[in-house]
């Protein structure tokens, strides 16, 4: 013997609101309003494009700029660090080191300043953006 629950009598009832043959009226004034708002929409005027054939150049350019700074800035950070070494230790690192190893020293320090300067950067503007004051 199976047994009602409310489950059932709820199937029922959607079953038979379903297959009822109404025809389903919107409100009075339901029609009017929705008209209504397509007619504003489609009066309005289009929206202003963005100007990419005038902003393009500025873009390219300030690209441009940025790359040569930053060049320039590694450029300088490198020969730094070069003047900056003491002599003790280059006297020193060509006895210990061959000059391959040397030189390929100094490529791997400059090469570690521009990622640590990347680094920097890069998190520092997505801070910025995140903290919506971009």
């Amino acid at each position: 013997m199976r047994r009602s629950t409310g489950h059932d009598k709820n199937e029922g009832e959607i079953d038979r609101i379903l297959s009822r043959g109404d025809e389903i009226l919107p409100s009075s004034g339901f029609a009017v309003s929705v008209m209504d708002a397509v007619r504003r929409e489609a009066a309005a005027p289009p929206p202003i494009p963005f100007p990419w054939k005038r902003a393009l150049p500025g873009l390219v350019v300030g690209g441009l700029v940025l790359v040569r700074v930053l060049v320039v800035g590694i450029m300088a950070i490198a020969q730094l660090v070069r003047a900056s070494t003491t002599p003790q230790f280059s006297m020193s690192l060509p006895s210990v080191l061959p000059p391959i190893f040397r030189r390929n020293m100094e490529y791997a320090a400059s090469w570690t300043v521009l990622a640590l300067l990347v680094t920097f950067v890069s998190v520092k503007l997505s801070m910025r953006l995140a903290s919506g004051r971009g």
